[in-house]
Protein backbone atom coordinates (compact mmCIF):
# COMPACT_ATOMS: atom_id res chain seq x y z
CA UNK A 1 0.00 0.00 0.00
CA UNK A 2 1.18 3.28 -0.99
CA UNK A 3 0.79 6.51 1.97
CA UNK A 4 -1.76 8.02 -0.37
CA UNK A 5 -3.63 5.22 0.19
CA UNK A 6 -4.10 5.29 3.48
CA UNK A 7 -6.86 8.14 4.33
CA UNK A 8 -5.69 9.71 7.46
CA UNK A 9 -2.47 10.02 6.51
CA UNK A 10 -3.46 11.26 3.24
CA UNK A 11 -4.02 14.77 4.77
CA UNK A 12 -0.71 14.38 6.17
CA UNK A 13 2.03 13.77 3.60
CA UNK A 14 3.86 16.81 4.57
CA UNK A 15 4.67 14.44 7.76
CA UNK A 16 6.11 11.76 5.84
CA UNK A 17 8.57 13.18 3.12
CA UNK A 18 10.42 10.85 0.39
CA UNK A 19 13.47 12.88 1.03
CA UNK A 20 14.59 15.79 3.59
CA UNK A 21 14.90 19.26 1.23
CA UNK A 22 17.00 20.79 4.37
CA UNK A 23 17.80 21.86 7.69
CA UNK A 24 14.84 21.02 10.18
CA UNK A 25 13.74 23.80 12.08
CA UNK A 26 15.37 24.94 15.63
CA UNK A 27 13.78 23.09 18.25
CA UNK A 28 14.12 23.27 22.01
CA UNK A 29 16.98 20.15 22.39
CA UNK A 30 20.05 20.77 20.29
CA UNK A 31 22.16 18.14 19.89
CA UNK A 32 25.66 19.23 21.79
CA UNK A 33 28.64 17.92 22.58
CA UNK A 34 30.83 17.69 25.33
CA UNK A 35 34.66 16.84 25.45
CA UNK A 36 36.58 15.54 27.45
CA UNK A 37 39.16 18.39 29.22
CA UNK A 38 42.58 18.23 27.09
CA UNK A 39 40.74 16.49 24.06
CA UNK A 40 42.69 16.89 20.69
CA UNK A 41 41.32 16.13 17.10
CA UNK A 42 42.54 12.69 15.93
CA UNK A 43 44.63 13.67 12.50
CA UNK A 44 43.89 10.71 9.67
CA UNK A 45 44.32 10.40 6.11
CA UNK A 46 41.08 10.12 4.36
CA UNK A 47 40.09 6.39 3.47
CA UNK A 48 41.45 4.94 0.45
CA UNK A 49 38.31 4.33 -1.71
CA UNK A 50 37.81 2.62 -4.94
CA UNK A 51 36.86 4.15 -8.12
CA UNK A 52 32.96 3.30 -7.55
CA UNK A 53 33.43 4.24 -4.12
CA UNK A 54 34.52 7.63 -4.64
CA UNK A 55 32.09 8.32 -7.31
CA UNK A 56 29.60 7.48 -4.66
CA UNK A 57 31.19 9.27 -2.06
CA UNK A 58 31.59 12.08 -4.68
CA UNK A 59 27.30 12.14 -5.14
CA UNK A 60 26.70 11.45 -1.45
CA UNK A 61 28.51 14.68 -0.05
CA UNK A 62 27.09 16.61 -2.55
CA UNK A 63 23.55 15.63 -2.12
CA UNK A 64 23.62 16.33 2.42
CA UNK A 65 25.78 20.44 1.16
CA UNK A 66 22.49 20.50 -1.46
CA UNK A 67 20.26 20.09 1.49
CA UNK A 68 22.31 22.13 3.99
CA UNK A 69 23.08 19.41 6.38
CA UNK A 70 26.89 19.25 6.00
CA UNK A 71 29.18 22.52 4.88
CA UNK A 72 32.79 22.53 3.57
CA UNK A 73 34.22 22.61 7.20
CA UNK A 74 38.27 23.74 7.84
CA UNK A 75 37.67 22.84 11.58
CA UNK A 76 40.18 20.22 12.82
CA UNK A 77 37.43 18.03 14.90
CA UNK A 78 36.35 14.65 12.58
CA UNK A 79 32.94 13.61 12.83
CA UNK A 80 16.46 15.69 11.76
CA UNK A 81 18.06 18.03 15.30
CA UNK A 82 20.68 20.50 14.48
CA UNK A 83 23.74 21.26 16.15
CA UNK A 84 24.37 23.59 18.66
CA UNK A 85 25.95 26.43 16.63
CA UNK A 86 29.42 26.17 18.80
CA UNK A 87 29.34 21.96 18.44
CA UNK A 88 29.30 22.66 14.52
CA UNK A 89 33.06 22.35 14.54
CA UNK A 90 33.54 19.32 16.44
CA UNK A 91 31.89 17.17 13.98
CA UNK A 92 34.42 17.75 10.76
CA UNK A 93 35.26 15.38 8.88
CA UNK A 94 37.70 14.58 5.94
CA UNK A 95 36.79 12.98 2.54
CA UNK A 96 39.73 13.01 -0.42
CA UNK A 97 37.22 15.41 -1.67
CA UNK A 98 37.06 17.94 1.06
CA UNK A 99 36.82 18.75 4.28
CA UNK A 100 33.16 19.08 5.95
CA UNK A 101 30.74 19.26 8.98
CA UNK A 102 27.40 18.41 10.16
CA UNK A 103 24.79 20.73 11.39
CA UNK A 104 22.52 18.47 11.89
CA UNK A 105 23.18 15.33 14.51
CA UNK A 106 24.37 12.58 12.82
CA UNK A 107 23.19 9.30 14.41
CA UNK A 108 26.32 7.27 15.31
CA UNK A 109 27.55 8.86 17.71
CA UNK A 110 27.50 8.03 21.33
CA UNK A 111 24.57 10.37 22.55
CA UNK A 112 22.49 10.76 19.49
CA UNK A 113 20.17 8.32 20.61
CA UNK A 114 19.35 9.50 24.22
CA UNK A 115 19.24 13.24 22.13
CA UNK A 116 16.24 12.26 20.18
CA UNK A 117 14.66 10.39 22.59
CA UNK A 118 14.57 13.78 24.48
CA UNK A 119 13.25 15.62 21.49
CA UNK A 120 10.54 12.74 20.54
CA UNK A 121 9.51 12.85 24.33
CA UNK A 122 9.35 16.57 24.52
CA UNK A 123 7.26 16.63 21.18
CA UNK A 124 4.95 13.70 22.13
CA UNK A 125 4.29 14.79 26.09
CA UNK A 126 0.48 15.34 25.32
CA UNK A 127 -0.08 11.86 24.44
CA UNK A 128 3.14 10.50 26.16
CA UNK A 129 1.14 6.85 28.29
CA UNK A 130 -2.28 8.08 27.45
CA UNK A 131 -2.54 6.16 23.99
CA UNK A 132 1.14 6.54 22.45
CA UNK A 133 4.68 5.16 23.50
CA UNK A 134 7.97 6.34 21.65
CA UNK A 135 11.36 4.95 21.62
CA UNK A 136 13.35 6.59 19.50
CA UNK A 137 11.98 7.00 16.02
CA UNK A 138 8.53 4.20 16.81
CA UNK A 139 6.29 4.87 17.90
CA UNK A 140 3.25 2.87 19.34
CA UNK A 141 -0.44 4.08 19.70
CA UNK A 142 -2.84 1.68 21.20
CA UNK A 143 -6.62 2.68 20.98
CA UNK A 144 -9.78 0.38 22.24
CA UNK A 145 -11.38 0.22 18.60
CA UNK A 146 -10.88 1.54 15.07
CA UNK A 147 -12.62 5.02 15.47
CA UNK A 148 -10.60 5.56 18.24
CA UNK A 149 -7.45 4.95 16.93
CA UNK A 150 -8.00 7.42 13.84
CA UNK A 151 -8.82 10.11 16.47
CA UNK A 152 -5.48 8.93 18.22
CA UNK A 153 -3.61 8.85 14.90
CA UNK A 154 -4.83 12.34 13.62
CA UNK A 155 -3.67 13.93 16.95
CA UNK A 156 -0.12 12.32 16.44
CA UNK A 157 0.14 13.52 13.52
CA UNK A 158 -1.09 16.91 13.94
CA UNK A 159 2.04 17.20 17.01
CA UNK A 160 4.39 15.61 13.96
CA UNK A 161 3.70 18.61 11.58
CA UNK A 162 4.65 21.26 13.74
Amino acid sequence: KRLEDVPIVRDFLEVFPEDLPGLPPTRPVEFRIDLVPGAAPVARAPYRLAPSEMKELAEQLKELSDKGFIRPSSSPWGAPLRVREEDILKTAFRTRYGHYEFQVMPFGLTNAPAIFMDLMNRVCKPYLDKFMIVFIDDILIYSKDEKEHEEHLKAILELLKK
